[in-house]
């Protein structure tokens, strides 16, 4: 497949510094296949359960706090790439799982997300890059990013 049969790019993004190297990298290929591109941050479902240590202000909603700040977020990272508001969606959930089905939903032809260069065969994708590419029913670029 060359680059120029990609026509709809899904980036799956998470806002650390890490990921510039993902944006990047999408931005290059939207340029490069003039394709349409999507961006997707997953908030990962919190259970109460997690959180009983934590001590939260009365009527404090931990959940709305984090997709505010990932709307926030992902507001400013689409207008800086030039992606429409329709193409930016903030949504919780298992974040393979989630990627997946928005895939999916909007029938993309291509998924970027991040991989982490740890050591050993083990652990050659991180476990969401790992579901997503086997889960995926187009391809995936699994786009090495730096750890701090």
């Amino acid at each position: 497949m060359s680059l120029s049969t990609y026509a709809h790019m899904l980036v799956a993004v998470d806002f650390s510094p890490e990921a510039e190297t993902l944006v990047a990298r999408a931005a290059q290929l939207r340029e490069q296949c003039g394709a349409r591109l999507s961006l997707l941050h997953v908030v990962e479902y919190l259970p109460m359960a997690y959180s009983g240590d934590l001590v939260l202000p009365e009527g404090f909603d931990l959940e709305q706090e984090l997709l505010e700040v990932a709307s926030r977020q992902m507001a400013a990272l689409g207008d800086r790439l030039g992606v429409a508001s329709a193409d930016r969606r903030v949504e919780i959930g298992n974040t393979g799982h989630t990627i997946l089905r928005v895939a999916d939903e909007l029938g993309v032809d291509l998924i970027l997300v991040g991989s982490h260069g740890r050591h050993g065969l083990a652990v050659l994708l991180g476990s969401t890059a790992r579901s997503v590419l086997n889960g995926a029913r187009c391809d995936v670029l699994a786009v090495r990013v730096a750890e701090e």
